[in-house]
Parts: C-alpha cells; sequence; structure tokens
C-alpha cells in the first residue's frame, strides 16, 4: 500500500515537473487581471439585478395593499 503511495506521488511530481507547462509572471498577472474583471462585471449584474427584482416586488406588494 505505502509502495503505491510513493509510486503515485513520485510520478505526480514527474509529470508536474516535466509535463506540465507553468504560465509566466506576465502570463499569470494577465489572467488573473481576468478573472477579477469577469468577476466584478458578474457582481455588477448581479447586483443590478437583485435591485430590479427588489422594486419590482415592492411594486407588486403596494398595489395588492391598496
Amino acid at each position: 500500500m505505502i509502495r503505491k503511495i510513493r509510486t503515485y506521488l513520485k510520478n505526480a511530481y514527474t509529470e508536474l515537473v516535466n509535463k506540465v507547462s507553468w504560465p509566466t509572471w506576465k502570463e499569470l498577472q494577465s489572467s488573473a487581471l481576468l478573472v477579477m474583471l469577469a468577476s466584478l462585471i458578474f457582481a455588477i449584474v448581479i447586483f443590478a439585478m437583485d435591485i430590479t427584482l427588489e422594486n419590482i416586488m415592492k411594486f407588486i406588494y403596494s398595489i395588492k395593499n391598496l
């Protein structure tokens, strides 16, 4: 059992070192910036939807209470 785990870890390390292409620092920065921008846009869209639905519900409840 321990031998299988050791073999697995050794193979995983070898693959990470030799077969994985790691991004450069510049590529990593641009990818992180893109993710932050997309997250911000997504948050703004959800916020706008929330405010819109809140106002629609307030309008519906105000009509109901007349």
